[in-house]
């Protein structure tokens, strides 16, 4: 069901005001997920689950638990480290050690309009 015109108004105000108040919020939000792929995390990643089928087949071969399991867990971690996006592997270390910020104005607008719809519904 397409937008009507007041709706389409209203969600490019609420895109600029985001590009204004958090742009780079809005860039990563904005970006295309195919982009954000990292090669080298994939190319890693396919080795690394390579390397964990080799060792959990030598494992098997030589009837050594250990090694399977190891070779187990290597590739699982190998497919695990191909799949993370490369800017989410990055950012999150950084995001953890920030403070969380205050809330935006873009935000707070949000929340008073919703509380405005509450009361008139009431």
């Amino acid at each position: 069901m397409p937008l009507s015109e007041h709706e389409q108004k209203l969600l490019e105000q609420l895109e600029k005001q985001l590009h204004e108040d958090d742009p780079k919020f809005a860039n990563t939000m904005g970006s295309d997920p195919i982009r954000s792929w990292s090669t080298r995390h994939v190319i890693i990643g396919i080795l690394g689950a390579i390397a964990g089928i080799l060792l959990l087949l030598f494992g098997v071969t030589v009837q050594a638990i250990p090694v399977g399991v190891l070779g187990f867990v290597v590739m699982g971690a190998g497919v695990y480290f191909a799949t993370l996006r490369g800017s989410a592997f990055s950012k999150g270390r950084k995001a953890k050690s920030g403070k969380a910020k205050s809330k935006s104005s873009f935000m707070s607008s949000l929340e008073e309009r919703w509380d405005e719809r509450r009361r008139d519904e009431n």
